[in-house]
């Protein structure tokens, strides 16, 4: 199973998007909520030079957010990813 992670904020549509698609291909994820704090938002300036949410990671890698995705799922290039060992 891959390790999927999405930083989010609160009420963020996008974000709600994002997880919505995963959700619909069943696949499980770990929520980081940076709504509230600075710390975690720098931590993800760092790994993706964006300041953006969600900002999603597959096995570690970044893969964007929410248009990226949506993108990667209509590519298929989505599936290849989650179906990748560790």
């Amino acid at each position: 199973m891959p390790d999927v992670v999405v930083y989010r904020t609160e009420f963020c549509p996008y974000c709600d998007q994002a997880e919505r698609l995963l959700d619909d291909m069943g696949v499980d994820f770990e929520e980081i909520d940076v709504t509230d704090d600075p710390d975690l938002r720098d931590e993800l300036v760092e790994k993706t030079g964006r300041k953006t949410v969600p900002q999603v990671f597959i096995n570690g890698a970044a893969v964007g957010g929410y248009e990226s995705l949506r993108e990667l799922k209509s590519s298929g290039k989505l599936q290849e990813l989650l179906d990748e060992d560790d």
